[in-house]
């Protein structure tokens, strides 16, 4: 069973719980001799931790990675990546009145019916917390595809009502993490940190949207019919807790232009094949044309909110529940860096699968 592992040949195999000990991975498939930059390290557990605006779980967690094993004088050996984070601020009594009692649109009801002896606290397994785990390997992902002249930068393109109106050639790259919401178009970033105000002060939740580019990625990546490399990013983006959409290129947007709107015209500059626009989404046929690669995932309103909500219990009894513990009131921005984390993978899997 593969449930938690991602990946074939840079794999990454996770586990721990939310309000455990801690949560660790292990990294499979990473190749022997790349200077490992602890630093780089540091800085992505750090746009991913909680605690880092008003918008985020208040959760405090240094999120340090303790290196077990893979790791020899600062670079990778190409043995196994052995890793532990430490929960240091686990508050387990926030969960107590929930435990016989099912949360709204949560995984406590699916996952007792699977499993029957489940870890409630904190959400256990199916908590975001496990997505600290992601971002160790993305790190060792990114850093191999730098050596390749390959980046991700993914943004907040929308949260409610209010979206970016640039293109994606337009997007400033410098201008994501200046924000405390993690989108580079400033106006738009003011309109979404006060609504994000009002949603707080009501006690609800919102989703939005991460926007994803890939570049500098060569044509010829990825697989025809059942293993296309849109296929595998979605599959990627889609094991993040909350994400609920997928689309890459012109996307759902695009279905209200005709084919002679939408097609990629090939043209040739500077003695390299590339099409004049790129509605693909830098993916044809399931395989990279080198094109910049550009995908969106929705993420929906977090779950946890403390408005009162009805729901039963484990013996079928309608009751109400007020859910305490500190919970994001929108999880997008700090999906950002998790969305790259996964992108990095899935992209690495494939180019060492090529070699």
């Amino acid at each position: 069973m593969n449930m938690n592992t991602f990946g074939r040949n840079f794999r990454l195999t996770s586990f721990g719980e939310s309000h455990g000990v801690g949560i660790g991975g292990v990294i499979d498939g990473c190749p022997s001799g790349l200077d490992v930059n602890f630093d780089f390290l540091k800085n992505e557990m750090q746009r991913r931790r909680p605690a880092q605006s008003l918008f985020t779980s208040e959760r405090t967690e240094s999120d340090e990675v303790m290196f077990l094993s893979g790791i020899f004088e600062g670079k990778t050996t190409g043995n196994p990546i052995a890793f532990i984070i430490k929960n240091e601020n686990a508050q387990s009594a926030d969960y107590e009145n929930i435990k016989t009692v099912f949360r709204p649109s949560h995984a406590d009801f699916t996952y007792y019916k699977k499993f029957g002896n489940v870890d409630f606290n904190g959400g256990g397994r199916s908590s975001a917390r496990e997505t600290a785990v992601r971002v160790v390997a993305g790190t060792f992902a990114k850093m191999i595809l730098r050596n390749k002249g390959i980046s991700i930068n993914a943004f907040t393109s929308q949260i409610g009502d209010f979206k970016i109106s640039v293109s994606i050639e337009e997007i400033d790259f410098s201008q994501i993490e200046k924000s405390p919401v993690r989108c580079p178009q400033e106006d738009v970033a003011e309109k979404m940190f006060v609504f994000l105000q009002e949603i707080k002060e009501n006690g609800d939740s919102i989703g939005g949207t991460v926007t994803c580019i890939v570049s500098g990625l060569s044509a010829g990546i990825g697989e025809p019919i059942f293993d296309k490399l849109q296929a595998r990013l979605a599959y990627a983006m889609m094991s993040i807790p909350a994400a609920h959409g997928f689309d890459y290129g012109a996307g759902f947007e695009g279905i209200s232009q005709k084919g002679s709107q939408q097609n990629d015209i090939f043209i040739s500059k500077n003695n390299k094949i590339i099409t004049a626009t790129n509605n693909s989404g830098g993916i044809q046929g399931g395989i990279s044309n080198s094109m910049p690669i550009y995908f969106r995932v929705l993420f929906k309103p977090t779950s946890s909110i403390s408005i009162a909500q009805q729901t039963v219990d484990i013996e079928g009894n309608t009751t109400e529940i007020k859910i305490n513990g500190r919970h994001d009131i929108c999880v997008v921005p700090r999906a950002v860096p998790i969305v790259e984390a996964m992108t990095a993978i899935s992209l690495v899997d494939f180019l060492l699968a090529k070699n």
